[in-house]
């Protein structure tokens, strides 16, 4: 007898087809949420996942600053003025750098608040992080370091001492990423576009850096802006003697580095000072990631009044600054002059 003949019910057809999609379903969204859960607990993230993406962040937003400044087309532009008359100037060069780095931590944290200094519709879904940590930061940091995504800000400076870069100064360039938790500074990233050198810190627990083993006090040489100077020459002269060393210097993230122990560099050394100072008003993202750096190696970064700078809400800070590290801060506070900075 021949074999029957076999008929296959549509609806019979439909089920299985629909069988079969739920379980291809369930098993794709087990592997996407298995891959968010190792950096997205619900609404939390883990401090060191972010700091490792902080840094892949800062080195990708770099390699666009040093491509675009070695096309030598920087297309720049003025973005208004500062409050003493300088020039604030935009380059493709933040904006690349903008672009890689905003997109790169937006994405991967989406529930947490990311500011930064340029702003920009491009949006880049594709822009997901490496899972690469670094092994720095695996030897130093453990994970688990979670806490919920709405105490969390990311302050982005995508390209620091942008009127150097312009004059090809780009040994006071850098780009910079901030994490703070409740307005407090937690971690710190200063990334060196053309040596290619990365500062970061997680507070209370590790760093790749270290205070330099001295400083001097008596006079401190003192790190100052190069184009945001304001009155700062005479308030520094006034507070520590006119035999005090004065440094101008382009970048508030090349300036902290000033205050700490560098890597030797044959080709673009960088400065040493004992104390920066900044008396006219200066934004969160130039002085975040600095601020956590110097509180990781028991420095501090603090108003001219000595008063702690909260780092979450308007990105304007008007108190001005002082930081150091390794010496005795409070000392450094009671020799400056009283009043306002500008009268000096």
């Amino acid at each position: 007898m021949a074999p029957m003949g076999i008929r296959l019910s549509p609806l019979g057809v439909a089920v299985f087809c629909l069988l079969g999609v739920g379980v291809i379903y369930h098993l794709y969204a087990g592997v996407i949420s298995n891959r968010w859960a190792a950096f997205r607990k619900g609404d939390k993230v883990d401090l060191r996942d972010l700091l490792a993406v902080s840094v892949e962040a800062a080195v990708l937003g770099g390699l666009e600053v040093k491509k675009t400044r070695r096309g030598d087309n920087l297309e720049e532009k003025s973005k208004g003025k500062t409050r003493e008359g300088a020039i604030e100037l935009l380059t493709a060069g933040d904006l690349r750098s903008h672009r890689k780095m905003f997109n790169l931590i937006s994405n991967t944290f989406p529930d947490v608040t990311v500011i930064s200094e340029e702003h920009d519709n491009t949006v880049d879904k594709a822009a997901s992080w490496s899972r690469k940590i670094p092994a720095d930061i695996l030897e130093k940091i453990n994970g688990g370091k979670d806490v919920p995504a709405e105490r969390v800000t990311v302050w982005i400076d995508p390209l620091d001492a942008t009127q150097e870069y312009t004059e090809n100064l780009v040994k006071f360039v850098t780009t910079m990423v901030c994490v703070a938790v409740d307005g407090k500074p937690v971690i710190g990233v200063i990334h060196q576009p053309f040596t290619e050198f990365t500062a970061w810190a997680f507070v209370g627990q590790g760093s790749n850096m270290s205070p330099r083993p001295s400083y001097s006090v008596s006079p401190p040489k003192t790190i100052v802006s190069r184009s945001h100077s304001g009155q700062v020459r005479s308030f520094v002269q006034e507070a520590f003697g006119n035999s005090t060393t004065i440094i101008e210097a382009g970048g508030a993230g090349y300036k902290v580095l000033s205050l700490v122990s560098m890597p030797l560099s044959e080709d673009e050394p960088v400065d040493q000072a004992d104390v920066y100072i900044h008396v006219t008003f200066i934004k969160k993202w130039d002085i975040c990631a600095g601020a956590a750096l110097l509180n990781a190696l028991g420095g501090h970064m603090t108003t001219l009044k000595g008063e702690d700078i909260d780092y979450s809400g308007a990105p304007l800070n008007k108190g001005g600054l002082v930081a150091s590290v390794g010496v005795d801060h409070k000392a450094l506070l009671e020799k400056l002059p009283n009043g306002e900075p500008e009268k000096h």
